[in-house]
């Protein structure tokens, strides 16, 4: 399943490589225009779509304590908001583009591996993803009327990815547990049901002994 996800995740980089110059150098300049727009966008981004699940299914998968797993997706949502407002200031550094594609291929990585590190070098490693693409967006949104609402709708969408990402990735760290409980929970059922059977059958033998 991991080598699966792993490769799904490496060609979903190769295609955000190759397409999302288009996608984030202002060729849809113009369409960014209200809350909805922005909050459609990372939904039908392939790049954007991938690397927030990515982060949510990481940390739900290597949290080690239920505190720590909200840092890398509170510090993806807070670079994402700070690139954003950089980019919308002017800001615009090289090689954003092969930047965003590294992080769904180093995001896989740590989603098919699980790797654990302190929760600081978690929130700094998607923290620097995010800032870049922020800068994407921010750029491609400067001089825009409706940027400040583009934005809102850009962030209220990455949130309910990276909660989408921390619920399948809870989930898929559990499922054991919860086939384990439910074969026990079986195998209760049959013992329960199989006793008073036992009892009947010992006392129906009792009975005949007594004749």
């Amino acid at each position: 399943m991991r080598n699966k996800l792993l490769n799904t995740l490496i060609l979903i980089a190769a295609t955000a490589l190759s397409t999302s110059a288009s996608a984030h150098l202002g060729t849809d300049s113009g369409t960014h225009h209200t809350l909805v727009d922005g909050l459609l966008h990372p939904l039908t981004g392939l790049d954007h779509l991938a690397a927030m699940l990515a982060v949510g299914l990481w940390s739900a998968l290597s949290a080690t304590s239920a505190r720590r797993i909200w840092l890398a997706p509170v510090a993806f949502a807070g670079m994402l908001l700070v690139g954003a407002l950089l980019g919308l200031n002017g800001l615009a550094l090289p090689a954003v583009e092969p930047m965003i594609a590294a992080s769904l291929l180093v995001m896989g990585l740590l989603v098919a591996t699980r790797l654990r590190v302190p929760g600081p070098v978690a929130a700094l490693l998607v923290g620097a993803f995010a800032a870049f693409h922020g800068l994407a967006h921010g750029y491609e949104l400067a001089g825009e009327p409706g940027a400040a609402l583009t934005l809102a709708g850009m962030l209220s969408a990455t949130v309910l990815l990276h909660g989408t990402g921390l619920a399948a990735g809870w989930a898929l760290r559990h499922r054991h547990v919860w086939l384990a409980r439910a074969a026990g929970a079986g195998r209760s059922g049959r013992e329960r049901s199989a006793a008073p059977a036992g009892r009947c059958r010992r006392g129906g033998s009792a009975a005949i002994a007594g004749r």
